[in-house]
């Protein structure tokens, strides 16, 4: 089942928090995303519904091993994405930060895998 730009980004959220904290609930993803936890809810419902999360008897939400694969592959396009900007381009961390996840949800396959390839050679040739 597809998933949508917020859904991509509750999964990165949940990923980050769970890797910062090591327990992850609604709220929790309520302040770091500035949500209503109706939005969350909703949002936490249509994840677990589509197999991505669990949510444990104490409110604990969890990455399946489909959401954790999923939500690292949004990560590593963020990550990859910022470096390109502020690297190769000289773009603010703030802006590199805040265009990378826009273009996350909406570069493809193909122009993703270009730009990681160009990024790396690019910082290797400094480097030299």
């Amino acid at each position: 089942m597809p998933i949508y730009e917020s859904g991509e980004d509750y999964l990165e959220t949940i990923l980050l928090l769970h890797e910062k904290t090591g327990f992850v609930r609604s709220v929790d993803i309520a302040c770091e995303l500035n949500y209503s936890k109706p939005s969350i809810s909703r949002a936490v419902n249509i994840l677990k519904k589509n197999g991505y999360i669990t949510v444990e008897a104490g409110g604990q939400i969890l990455l399946t091993e489909e959401g954790r694969k999923k939500a690292e592959s949004i990560y590593e396009r963020h990550v990859s994405i910022t470096r390109f900007l502020e690297d190769v381009l000289n773009v603010s961390h703030e802006n590199a930060e805040h265009d990378a996840c826009k273009i996350e949800h909406i570069i493809s396959e193909e122009s993703y895998e270009k730009l990681k390839h160009f990024t790396a050679e690019y910082t290797s040739g400094k480097e030299n």
